[in-house]
């Protein structure tokens, strides 16, 4: 018997329960108010609506790649970040490069002959192609708002490579009301201010939030986001080093140095600073 792939049982389970909400729509409408403000397939799927977001998450990598993307019966594991996160969170690329060496050698001839048939390059999208990943990313959203990566990684695309400012701000600002403590959603508004808006003031306050944040969550526990602590901490480094508040950038960086692959580096950066505070005491 044919093996039917899992994507078709999912594509039918998915079309099954559209086509019920659309018949149950004006009747559960009048059942309850709750129905009238949130999506009819929320209702139906309850927390198996999660598993759909995941998928609609890992589709949207899978465009990223141009379809180089692992199943089940290929050598190795899927990748531990998908692409698409990778380059918009600055991620290691290329511990991204060796797991996307999935395929390996060929197994024998067969295998060889096969790959003629299917796409065998890693690659990702560009030049406007991008946009691709977007409708996938709105369905992962409307399946799990609680899913903050779907917000900033569809937010750095809309706005550096499709030039979509104000719908990457309204999209950044829909997950912040579905998770108004997070400080990952706020690390990427704040960019968007700065690189994209140019606006200090409103990037620093922010940044200052999502600091704060970031404490609330982290400074209690054993495994700490320290990627995120070092890039906010970091860019309100700059700012406040640009705005000559060199104290306070002391402080935040001695902060980042907890995260930093080169605490020396920043160090280094700590040392310069503390040289101009010194000059500017004893000018007075």
């Amino acid at each position: 018997m044919k093996r039917v792939s899992p994507f078709l049982w999912l594509a039918l389970l998915l079309a099954g329960c559209f086509a019920l909400a659309t018949t149950l729509q004006p009747r559960v409408a009048n059942w309850n108010p709750r129905a009238q403000s949130g999506s009819i397939l929320k209702v139906l799927l309850g927390d198996g609506r999660r598993l759909f977001a995941n998928q609609f998450f890992v589709q949207a990598d899978v465009s990223f790649h141009s379809g180089y993307y692992p199943t089940i019966f290929d050598q190795g594991n899927k990748p531990k970040t998908a692409g698409m996160v990778t380059e918009q969170g600055g991620h290691d690329e290329a511990a991204h490069e060796k797991e996307m060496e999935f395929l390996g050698r060929p197994r024998d001839w067969i295998e060889s002959f096969s790959r003629n048939f299917r796409i065998t390059d890693h690659t990702h999208l560009a030049n406007g192609k991008e946009r691709e990943i977007l409708p996938w990313l709105k369905l992962s959203a409307e399946m799990d708002p609680q899913r903050v990566d779907t917000y900033t990684v569809a937010s750095f695309w809309l706005r550096t490579k499709l030039g979509k400012i104000q719908e990457a701000e309204d999209f950044l600002r829909e997950g912040l009301r579905n998770n108004p403590n997070s400080y990952e959603i706020l690390l990427e508004l704040g960019r968007l201010y700065h690189e994209n808006r140019h606006d200090d003031v409103r990037a620093r306050n922010v940044w200052d939030l999502a600091l704060a944040r970031w404490s609330a969550r982290n400074l209690n526990t054993k495994e700490q986001d320290l990627f995120a602590l070092g890039e906010i901490s970091l860019h309100l480094a700059r700012l406040e080093e640009d705005a000559g508040n060199l104290e306070r950038a002391v402080g935040l960086l001695e902060l980042n140095k907890r995260s930093s692959r080169n605490p020396e580096l920043i160090q280094q950066q700590i040392d310069d600073l503390r040289k101009k505070i010194a000059g500017k005491s004893s000018a007075k």
